[in-house]
């Protein structure tokens, strides 16, 4: 299972970086792709399952990452927040998407930059865990 958790992390940083270069090589895809979040029942409840599947990938793994505590308390974020997404109706995640949103796109060259930043740490606490040896 640990395995598969380490899997799911490294894929989330996948993710991240593929997000990073869309917002920098591609921005109207970006936007598109931003401008989907919560925007009906299918599309909420998926980016829930995803958020489940990626937080609760990180508390699994956490002890084999550098700062295990740290990742672990970044999943449990994750976790949490998404079950109180879960626990409201996902027309209420939508209007909270449609404010949050645009002041992201605005800033979405920052927005890559904090995905790349979240990735390295991400990456780094995967190659540099303590179940590596390098810790």
């Amino acid at each position: 299972m640990r395995v598969l958790s380490g899997v799911v992390v490294v894929a989330f940083v996948l993710f991240l970086i593929g997000l990073a270069v869309t917002i920098y090589l591609r921005p109207l895809l970006a936007k598109r792709f931003l401008n989907a979040f919560a925007c009906s029942a299918r599309a909420h409840y998926l980016e829930q399952i995803l958020r489940l599947v990626v937080g609760s990938s990180l508390i699994w793994f956490s002890a084999e990452m550098w700062q295990p505590n740290l990742f672990r308390l970044f999943g449990w974020v994750v976790v949490g927040t998404t079950v109180g997404l879960l626990c409201i109706p996902w027309r209420w995640n939508h209007r909270f998407a449609k404010w949050v949103v645009p002041p992201v796109i605005r800033h979405m060259k920052l927005y890559g930059v904090g995905a790349v930043i979240l990735a390295t740490l991400l990456l780094y606490g995967v190659l540099f865990g303590g179940a590596n040896g390098v810790a």
